[in-house]
């Protein structure tokens, strides 16, 4: 039994410190940085200097230059301005499309102003909108940029150059063409289309109408200013992100990307890859991205690069440059590449996967290692979701569903849970027989196994089971939008976040809020989710019999207390999937018992516990 006891208390000393790991690590550190971007998002404070301006090909010395160079900021800007002042500084063609709302700058020809009509800030329908990118000049400039590099082309469009546009408005099915000519008489035009979603199609065409040959290489990038505020779980990557061609998936945070080595021996650090094929490179956040899609039949050098500017702030940048190409006089060149700015909606990112054969687009969603669990995961969750309209009613469903499909093994393993427990007046007459001699005890052990077939290792199954669907879950919880601000039942509103109510503030009922509580807030906050799935724990250990060693006792009896706690801070939907997967154990173990013919000692284990704490004290 000593045996027994030591490796039943490592597996839940394990167990806790996973959990208590998580939330020292993670849960607490999390709701700092959610503090911190509520307020970034929210204030109005204005930085004393100007933010570094972009890296661009547009400026770059050379012909074929693996690192676009650096443009001047915009002359006469103020250092940092109002949203609407920036936006109000330039000409603009305005966006309009049922998923998006915002402008182009004619200045420049940048897509630098995206917000998201259908996603707001909070689960208060009357919250901001989600503004994705914003313009030079902002507290956080975050834009797209195509343009040219060439040598001996004279002057090529770069962030100051202020485009002639034919249309003032960009619609779905209503593409805008933007044109501009130099000294030398290379015409340049722009012609941008939007879907009803959010990719942009950007076809850039060159007219040679002067009298020599020119040297051309087109580029496009996505530059963001400042380093944001990021939740920091190990389990979600934000920062850059790319698949180029046979290189496969490229993710790099945004400290790993300062840390790189510098690129042509100047300020910026960075990686390239040289001649890759296929794929798009871009910046993430956990339910946004912006992604440049380069031709998918063309080599091109992709890279991130990361650049100190004149004040604290650091520029990144993924970059993509085509091959270069000499424009004969006469002749005319266009290259087509694509923006993608807006939200991950799976089924969205899915189809730009197939209808644009985008290299491993759908990666654009951190799936994670368990991409083979997840995804098809989301995907029975989402069709019970439209079948349902309700998230929450899709994970109880799901729940069944897992519950049936791993039926066989957990019915072997019950059985032989309901065996083992049918042997042990057995097993404890071959402790007590052979003493000491350990090797004997085994033996004897080992023939009652063979004896009853009995697998002394079945009981482990359902635990190890649930465990990668548990996390498979949880990773569908955190990174899919589809699943944020998704409400349940009741006071249940966004099961991608923990349970607002508490305990301890008597679920609402008297006015302060337990989670501000410096340090130990996050465990202040026990919902009514975490506790029902508390009781349903307790009730499966109740199911079994009352472990004789004192020590297992005490583990046993505060292990639903200690789990309660812990996953009070998870994502509410989490807590509901376990508390109902527990409740649904408990119906299957009690009917294999049954079945098998073994007592169920749920009641007598209540009783028991009611009548000690009912009974008086002995003086």
């Amino acid at each position: 039994m000593r045996e027994d006891n030591r490796n039943l208390i490592v597996a839940i000393a394990l167990s806790l410190a996973i959990l208590l790991g998580w939330q020292y690590f993670f849960a607490a550190p999390q709701a700092e940085r959610q503090r911190q971007a509520a307020q970034q998002a929210q204030s109005t404070q204005v930085n004393p200097t100007a933010p570094n301006p972009p890296p661009s090909p547009s400026q770059a010395g050379g012909a074929s230059p693996t690192v676009p160079g650096t443009v001047p900021s915009t002359p006469m800007a103020p250092a940092v301005e109002t949203r609407e002042a920036a936006l109000a500084r330039s000409p603009r063609v305005a966006i309009d499309t049922p998923a998006i709302a915002g402008s182009i700058n004619l200045r420049g020809g940048r897509i630098d102003d995206v917000a998201l009509k259908n996603y707001r800030e909070t689960v208060d329908p009357k919250s901001p909108i989600i503004v994705l990118l914003s313009p030079t000049g902002t507290q956080n400039p975050y834009y797209a940029e195509f343009g040219w590099i060439g040598a001996q082309a004279g002057s090529l469009p770069n962030q100051n150059t202020v485009w002639t546009a034919d249309k003032t408005s960009l619609t779905p099915g209503s593409p805008v063409t933007l044109t501009w000519q130099n000294e030398q008489g290379l015409v340049f035009r722009r012609t941008i289309a939007v879907d009803d979603k959010f990719m942009f199609t950007v076809k850039d065409a060159v007219e040679n109408r002067g009298s020599a040959p020119v040297t051309l290489q087109s580029y496009s990038l996505v530059s963001r200013h400042g380093k944001p505020v990021t939740l920091g779980y190990y389990v979600l990557h934000e920062g850059m992100i790319g698949v180029l061609g046979d290189e496969g998936l490229q993710e790099l945070t945004y400290a790993n990307l300062d840390k790189k080595e510098p690129i042509s021996g100047g300020s910026t650090v960075g990686q390239i890859w040289n001649s890759v094929t296929g794929g798009f490179l871009g910046i993430t956040d956990k339910y946004w991205a912006a992604a440049v899609i380069p031709d998918q039949t063309q080599p091109f050098q992709g890279s991130f690069t990361s650049q100190q500017g004149q004040t604290a702030d650091r520029t990144y940048q993924a970059t993509v440059a085509g091959a270069s190409q000499t424009l004969q006089p006469g002749a005319t060149t266009e290259v087509t590449q694509r923006l993608f700015a807006g939200a991950k909606e799976v089924a969205t990112v899915d189809s730009y996967h197939e209808t644009y054969g985008i290299k491993n687009f759908d990666l654009l969603i951190d799936w994670g290692w368990f991409y083979f669990i997840t995804k098809p995961l989301f995907k029975v969750l989402d069709f019970f979701f439209h079948l349902f309209g309700n998230f929450g009613i899709a994970i109880l469903l799901v729940t069944v569903l897992l519950k049936i499909l791993f039926f066989p093994l957990a019915n072997k393993s019950y059985r032989s849970m309901a065996k083992m427990k049918a042997v042990q007046p057995e097993m404890a007459s071959i402790r007590e027989r052979y003493g000491d001699d350990k090797m004997k005890q085994q033996q004897a052990l080992m023939e009652l196994y063979r004896k009853e077939k009995i697998n002394p290792v079945a009981g482990c199954w359902p635990v190890l089971i649930q465990i990668p669907v548990f996390f498979a879950l949880y990773k569908v919880l955190f990174v899919t939008i589809e699943m944020r601000h998704a409400p349940f039942f009741g006071w249940v509103r966004d099961l991608a976040a923990p349970d607002p109510t508490s305990i301890f503030n008597l679920f609402g009922l008297l006015p302060y809020n337990p989670g501000a509580v410096p340090v130990i807030g996050h465990f202040l906050m026990l919902g009514v989710w975490p506790i029902l799935m508390g009781i349903t724990m307790w009730l499966q250990m109740k199911m079994n019999p009352e472990p004789p060693d004192p020590v297992q006792k005490q583990v046993f009896s505060w292990m639903p207390v200690i789990f309660t706690f812990m996953l009070g801070s998870f994502p509410a939907g989490l807590v509901i999937y376990w508390a109902w997967n527990n409740l649904l154990s408990v119906t299957q173990q009690a009917f294999i018992m049954k079945r098998n013919g073994v007592k169920i000692e749920l009641f007598d284990n209540l009783r028991k516990t009611f009548s000690r704490k009912t009974s008086p004290a002995k003086g």
